[in-house]
């Protein structure tokens, strides 16, 4: 008879706790973002675009371009080349202070940049009214994207010693995708921009074939190689 108190006993116990756990469910404490996707989901990284600009000035006095101009303007065009995206857009003032220097210039604008590796097909030729400004430069523009790091919310501003639900805390992860949008080097791949290079097929097929025997995968190095590296370390 004691016996069988007991066992009442253990099953009221339990049907209290599951009704406790059921009363503090996710119905009442965890937010219903948790149930979908993964920590780092719900913190994205943004993709942001920008235009980067760069006023190449001329002197009516001059027959070409200057060199602290021609300077200026080879960097911008190794920035092109690195994180650039579109076309190449050079634009010419509607009204020239000396139009015949402007028509050379932007010549010399179309070589430079065939000389840092940009071909004619990416760039596109453009004018802007002058509207009253006392200069008139050629710009050059091109079109950059920058990743943007979600915004962590401060630590001071959370309850660390609420386990209510045993929920992640609304700052899990976010520190990670501010480093991952730091350290990213072409964000416009987030957009999926980017077509993927082809893949090796014999490579692939030869590590599957090694993976297969038993075999390592891992490059082969020559004596050569290893007392290069121990004299290195050494």
């Amino acid at each position: 008879m004691k016996k069988k108190h007991l066992l009442i006993g253990a099953a009221l116990t339990g049907a209290l706790i599951i009704s406790g756990c059921q009363s503090n469910g996710s119905a009442g404490h965890v937010p219903a973002e948790y149930f979908q996707g993964t920590t780092l989901d719900r913190n994205p990284i943004g993709v942001t675009q920008h235009t980067e600009y760069l006023e190449v000035q001329m002197d009516v006095r001059d027959t070409q371009l200057r060199v602290p101009e021609i300077m200026k303007v080879r960097q911008f065009l190794d920035s092109y080349t690195d994180v650039g995206h579109g076309p190449l857009v050079i634009s010419m003032p509607h009204e020239a202070d000396n139009p015949q220097l402007a028509v050379g210039a932007v010549a010399e604008l179309r070589q430079l940049a065939w000389e840092a590796g940009v071909g004619y097909e990416s760039l596109l030729g453009a004018s802007y009214d002058v509207n009253g400004r006392s200069t008139t430069p050629i710009i050059m523009a091109f079109k950059t994207y920058k990743a943007v790091a979600p915004k962590c919310p401060s630590l001071a501003q959370l309850d660390v010693t609420n386990a209510v639900s045993n929920s992640d805390l609304p700052s899990l992860g976010c520190a990670i995708r501010t480093n991952m949008a730091a350290m990213i080097a072409e964000p416009s791949d987030l957009l999926g921009n980017r077509d993927l290079d082809e893949i090796d097929l014999n490579r692939r097929s030869a590590q599957l074939e090694l993976w297969r025997n038993g075999e390592t995968t891992a490059a082969v190095r020559t004596e050569a190689e290893s007392a290069v590296v121990s004299n290195a370390v050494n």
